[in-house]
């Protein structure tokens, strides 16, 4: 008989064959079940590997601060409040210490140096904050910043809550479209405008660095501060201006137009999108937008239109280099879909373009860190999705579908921050839940 031994037993050939057969039919089974939980939870958030989970959201709060924060130092996530500020544990969100503000001062704006641990809380005596940080994006020219008595400003050390020192600026906010660029902290130096000059501080003691003047005729637009400089943008009495300090010293490096050849007005929008590369973007009241670079001695480099073949930039970052935008443009079926936008500050020139996830008009908010750009695309119908760009190529390395739906009673997101396996995203509007943060699982 075939298939059997001369004594009786199976042929083992024949009972390999059938053992392949079953592991066959057993991988067709297991692939047909894979591929039909992905189907249903691939973009559900409860996908292994390609998910985000809630982790802790931050509670309600009514008399939260619009639009300072948060920020992450160590392990701790600080949150600004309208009397101060908090510090919670990254990964439960247990509250570990809390600064509140002397007598009945109210936080103005906040800035916060992460590596040195500490923030700089700008503040004033009684009465409600206006106008508390940056409302629309930076490219619409966002709200202004000129808070009446905004002229206190106190050091607050990250690790346990304690004011380190305090000192007081100049009531002139000059031309600043949001208040917080009055204030810059860095790499263990803080710059502070004061009237019509500039003064850098150590940040941990206070103790005066350096003091410089700004031109007669200028009014601070915008501040921005590298270890290698310090960028001032600047509207003066013909014309806006760019300038840069050096950071040890104070010393004027250079101050050239903003634009040269075509000339950008005194009372532009102005913000420093990057110290080193130098670069600012401006927003002028005719509806001209653009981002500007230059060199190391001030020599004009580049000039990024905010409306091009990508389409219109609607949020924009800076890092290594390189400007990063979220562009909408009009799709192929005629509705507004975003696309990522990558241009070399140095040259102006276009590195690469990708559309973000299936093309909707979710997607507005924009981090570019450590050779990575992150956005998040939100969709009431299809659920909210993080994606993540290599900086360099724009190849996705990543994107997780949150479990939840991140969009909280209507409030827009506002900002996206990643550290680690965690993901935190701020919010706007009358909720007040600020912030959560979420998990990758």
């Amino acid at each position: 008989m075939a298939g059997r031994t001369s004594d009786g037993g199976t042929d083992p050939a024949t009972g390999r064959r059938n053992g392949l057969g079953c592991v066959t039919a057993l991988a067709v089974v297991l692939a047909a079940v894979y591929g039909l939980a992905w189907v249903f939870l691939g973009d559900s958030g409860y996908w292994p590997g390609s998910s985000l989970t809630t982790a802790w959201e931050a509670p309600r709060d009514p008399e939260a601060s619009d639009g300072d924060g948060p920020w992450v130092a160590g392990d701790t996530v600080v949150r600004s409040r309208f009397d101060g500020l908090a510090g919670h544990e990254l990964g439960s969100g247990k509250r570990r210490w809390e600064y509140v503000l002397p007598g009945r001062s109210e936080t103005c704006a906040t800035v916060v140096d992460a590596g040195a641990g500490i923030a700089l809380v700008v503040h004033r005596q009684g009465g409600p904050a206006t106008d508390r940080g940056r409302g629309e994006g930076q490219d619409q020219g966002g709200k202004k910043g000129r808070e009446e008595g905004c002229v206190t400003v106190t050091a607050v050390d990250l690790a346990g809550g304690r004011e380190l020192w305090h000192t007081t600026r100049s009531r002139e906010d000059g031309n600043l479209a949001y208040l917080e660029d009055a204030v810059r902290a860095g790499d263990g130096l803080g710059v502070l405008f004061d009237g019509g000059r500039l003064r850098a501080v150590d940040l941990r003691t206070g103790a005066r660095r350096w003091t410089t003047a700004l031109p007669d005729d200028c009014v601070l637009g915008g501040l921005g501060l590298a270890p290698k400089q310090v960028v001032a943008a600047l509207g003066c009495a013909t014309e806006a201006k760019a300038a840069a300090f050096d950071p040890a010293d104070g010393t004027v490096r250079w101050t050239v137009p903003l634009d040269a050849r075509r000339g950008v007005a005194a009372d532009a929008t102005l913000v420093v999108l990057s110290a080193d590369p130098p670069a600012v973007w401006f927003n002028e009241s005719d509806g001209a937008r653009a981002a500007v670079g230059f060199g190391p001695d001030g020599r004009p480099r580049s000039r990024i239109d905010a409306v091009g073949d990508y389409g219109s930039i609607t949020e924009t970052a800076a890092d290594g280099g390189r400007l990063f935008a979220i562009a909408a443009y009009e799709g192929g079926q005629g509705g507004s879909w975003e696309r990522l936008v990558a241009f070399d500050l140095a040259s102006g020139d276009e590195l690469w373009r990708e559309d973000v996830g299936n093309g909707s008009s979710g997607v507005d908010v924009l981090e570019a860190k450590d050779g990575r750009v992150t956005t998040v695309e939100t969709d009431a119908k299809y659920g909210d999705t993080l994606y993540v760009f290599d900086a360099a190529s724009g190849d996705e390395e990543d994107d997780r579908s949150f479990r939840d739906h991140v969009v909280d009673g209507g409030d827009p997101v506002r900002g996206v921050l990643t550290h680690g396996d965690h993901v935190l995203l701020t919010r706007d509007g009358g909720v007040r839940r600020a912030f959560s943060v979420y998990e990758r699982w």
